[in-house]
């Protein structure tokens, strides 16, 4: 995994998106920069993100503010706000990435919003179909790579073969996995199991050159049966939402089992260590946030409700894709596959 400082790596951050921005955003900024050394342009409302840097010991920290007069809310139209609020955070932060004075972008606000700006402003790498929303996903050996969590509800064949292409190029760059098995969700783990979309994605994934290691039931990913983890943006997000879901419910009957009695109460607080670390284990804030793959730029996306240190975390790992150089595999990569595909496709006509 890629760690370290990143002193030459600078970042964009929207200041102004999330449920608690601008202190989330301006706090986990702080945190970055000292921690890690990397440069952030911070991109909101001037007033607002000074008033929060004053809360905080900033001084020598490489931390720029950068006037943005606008903001787009979580329940905005994402294409129309783009398209209309030119000097929102969102929209300015994307363009400093676009002209070269930062390296990615972060952005705990409105997810459509961020992808829409993306595509607008940077544009998709050559040869790549549809971008994929890649997250970390938490498993019984660590994490694996789940993606797309809500990109694109519709998908064709080709676009989970470069959701494959992409994630297992992130786990080895990113993430440190030298050989990732990947896999593909369906209802069954045989081969011939799945709807039409993931038996021709199985056929195209098989005759790829990833590690592939066929169907993965939704039972599968928590044991890590795969590293990357291949669907649709629909089944994608529904994995991701149901798992926040279950977290929540098992975390509130442990509390209430605990406390429904003195005895187990006692042996609560004996194992409370025990429990902070499973919590930490499978806590977001951790992790960050999804990576958009497949655009021609760095760009993180993180859960509106991100704290400061979820922020900080979102910053490192944009760090981490950049110096791994995740754009430049993706671009070698589906070059390479758009050669096969054209020497397939020449072989055919022959």
């Amino acid at each position: 995994m890629v760690t370290g400082r990143f002193e030459d790596i600078p970042v964009v951050l929207d200041a102004m998106g999330g449920d608690h921005a601008p202190a989330a955003p301006v706090e986990g900024a702080v945190l970055a920069a000292r921690e890690f050394g990397m440069p952030i342009y911070l991109v909101g409302r001037e007033d607002a993100v000074q008033a929060e840097l004053a809360r905080h010991d900033h001084k020598g920290l490489p931390l720029t503010l950068v006037p943005a007069s606008e903001t787009i809310e979580m329940d905005e139209q994402p294409s129309l706000a783009v398209r209309r609020k030119r000097d929102s955070s969102i929209v300015v932060g994307m363009r400093l990435v676009k002209e070269g004075k930062a390296r990615a972008f972060v952005s705990m606000g409105n997810t459509g919003a961020v992808m829409a700006a993306a595509l607008f402003h940077l544009g998709r790498i050559k040869g790549v179909k549809r971008p994929a929303l890649a997250t970390i996903f938490p498993t019984m050996k660590g994490f694996c790579l789940l993606l797309d969590i809500g990109a694109n509800a519709d998908c064709k064949p080709e676009y989970l073969l470069q959701f494959g292409l992409m994630g297992s190029l992130y786990a080895r760059r990113v993430l440190g996995v030298e050989s990732p098995r990947v896999g593909i969700v369906s209802n069954g783990e045989e081969e011939g199991k799945g709807n039409q979309l993931v038996k021709d994605a199985y056929k195209l994934l098989r005759a790829s050159p990833l590690n592939f290691v066929g169907n993965v039931e939704g039972k599968d990913i928590p044991t890590h049966l795969a590293d990357v983890v291949v669907t649709d943006g629909f089944t994608g997000n529904v994995i991701v939402k149901t798992a926040e879901g279950m977290a929540k419910m098992m975390k509130t009957f442990i509390k209430e089992e605990l406390y429904r009695s003195p005895i187990s109460t006692l042996g609560g607080l004996l194992a409370k260590g025990a429990f902070d670390r499973i919590s930490k284990r499978t806590d977001y804030s951790e992790f960050g946030g999804a990576v958009l793959l497949g655009v021609d730029g760095v760009v993180i996306i993180g859960h509106g409700r991100s704290n400061g240190w979820a922020v900080r975390s979102a910053l490192r790992v944009a760090a981490q894709a950049v110096a791994g150089g995740v754009l430049e595999g993706i671009r070698q990569d589906i070059a390479e596959q758009m050669g096969v595909e054209e020497e397939a496709e020449e072989a055919l006509e022959l």
